[in-house]
């Protein structure tokens, strides 16, 4: 009897495990298969909804770009939170303000909110930030090659408001889409701005790897350019200052050669030295690609900002580009063993040495501009100035303020290439020192009493600025983590405050 009980209790256990087995078929079989839609995209196809029929998963994670991000994950990088405030560069860093005074970006310089928001943004920002006319549109809309060849380059000196209206209406506020980097047949990444096409001539002898792309197609927009001027001051063309670099090394030295060597890249006047200069923007391909760490080990843009995400059954590159910082480091895993807290902790520590010497460099830049500023004066008032020592401070103060504005503009806060950034911002507080020893000197010789501290009088041009009549918000500058800046320019030096004069 008892070896019949442990029979029946046997085939009671093997039937249990039977019966679990199935069901755990049953639950973790894979799903019913998805039926691929097949196809290809009509050539020229700017929506971006019909290259989605096709593929719906990157296209709803492009959507996503228009959606704010966690509030307080990136202390130096806000961008679009879900705070819902606009952070104001000029803000975070005062003295931008003063270099910047003359110039479209002294008047409203925002954050960028993302790839949805280029052109709502450009709508919305001061008008005196489109005097440059068509030529913004080049890295704004997908259709701005269309429209460069069937105007033939008439796009460039056109307004702003007529450039923006030869683009289908309901086309006018979309940004980066399908189009700009994927072939409509193969979907393989494809360059379509004829830009950097000519700016590749200056630093490729062949043509670019699957790989090289990676990086590529960012650089169609992520970088910095010339928007050339006629004698009317009208936009003529725009162009990559890269001629004498190379791939993997396009160093700010070779931008600002670029910028220097013609009279049309002066693209307009700063107010407090008078002096007709030029400008740079969002260099993060020049930057990040000039032998840094990540560059030199083989990571590419995508690989950071693009990662490859699990959607189902299905793995795809995430088109909701975004700071690795706004996703809780998940890009970084892919490569690195530690934890997120301690890889946002290095980011943070790099992105805070390079804030302290983008402030360093930023003052010392605005105290030689306050300089050139007081020896005009004098020069108005019959006081002479050594010709010699006014060119070399003026050359030496011309390689400072291109370092500091080339800092300001990347968008890492030096993370792409923390060696990098030191080096510049270094260089930049040591031409900018030449300048004001040489302008001191100059302006002593000349019977002029050189003040020891040079008041900067931040307010004037920080506080009541364009049609918007913007002040400063002091709750966003990036003060000097290391509290050096305020022992070497107290702020009654600044001459900032949130009141009006």
């Amino acid at each position: 009897m008892n070896i019949q009980k442990i029979i029946l209790s046997l085939c009671a256990a093997a039937i249990a495990v039977s019966m679990a087995v199935i069901s755990v078929v049953f639950i973790y079989a894979p799903s019913a298969p998805v039926e691929v839609k097949t196809g290809v995209i009509a050539a020229g196809e700017f929506e971006p909804s019909k290259w989605g029929q096709l593929y719906p998963l990157e296209y709803d994670s492009w959507a996503k770009t228009k959606e704010p991000r966690k509030s307080n994950m990136s202390k130096y990088k806000k961008g679009w939170d879900d705070d819902g405030v606009i952070y104001d560069k000029l803000s975070e860093f005062p003295y931008m303000a003063l270099l910047f005074n003359g110039w479209g970006f002294g008047i409203e310089y925002n954050e960028p909110r993302g790839h949805h928001y280029m052109m709502i943004d450009q709508s919305e920002v001061d008008s005196s930030r489109v005097k440059a006319g068509g030529a913004c549109l080049t890295c704004k809309t997908p259709y701005a090659d269309k429209l460069a060849r069937e105007t033939k380059g008439a796009i460039f000196s056109a307004s702003y408001k007529d450039a923006v209206n030869m683009i289908p209406e309901n086309h006018r506020q979309l940004g980066v889409a399908c189009i700009d980097c994927h072939d409509n047949k193969t979907m393989d990444l494809k360059v379509s701005k004829w830009t950097i096409l000519k700016g590749l001539e200056n630093i490729l002898h062949s043509g670019c790897s699957k790989e090289e792309m990676r990086n590529v197609v960012c650089a169609q927009c992520h970088v910095t350019y010339i928007i050339p001027k006629d004698a009317e001051m009208k936009s003529t063309d725009v162009i990559f200052p890269w001629k004498g670099g190379k791939w993997g090394d396009i160093s700010v030295e070779t931008i600002i050669a670029n910028i220097k060597s013609s009279p049309a890249h002066n693209e307009w006047k700063q107010a407090v030295t008078g002096f007709k200069v030029g400008f740079i923007r969002h260099p993060e391909f020049e930057f990040f690609t000039r032998n840094s760490t990540h560059f030199k080990a083989g990571a590419s843009c995508a690989d950071c900002h693009m990662p490859y995400k699990r959607v189902g059954a299905n793995k795809i590159s995430d088109h909701d580009v975004k700071s690795p910082l706004k996703e809780n480091m998940r890009a970084y895993l892919q490569c690195h063993a530690e934890t997120p807290d301690w890889l946002r902790e290095r980011v943070n520590s790099i992105q805070e040495k390079t804030v302290a010497l983008m402030n360093r460099s930023g003052y010392a830049v605005a105290t030689a501009a306050k300089l050139f500023e007081l020896a005009h004066k004098e020069q108005e008032k019959g006081k002479t100035i050594e010709v010699a020592i006014y060119d070399k401070a003026k050359d030496y103060y011309l390689e400072a303020f291109y370092r500091s504005i080339f800092l300001g503009a990347e968008n890492s806060v030096g993370f792409h290439n923390p060696p990098e950034a030191m080096r510049i911002a270094g260089d930049s507080v040591a031409y900018a020192s030449k300048a004001e020893a040489l302008l001191r000197q100059g302006l002593t010789k000349a019977g002029v009493d050189v003040p020891v501290n040079i008041n900067l009088e931040l307010s004037k041009y920080i506080n009541q600025r364009g049609t918007k009549k913007l002040n400063f918000r002091p709750e966003q500058e990036f003060a000097d983590p290391t509290s050096i800046q305020e022992t070497l320019l107290p702020k009654e030096m600044k001459g900032l405050n949130s009141k009006l004069n």
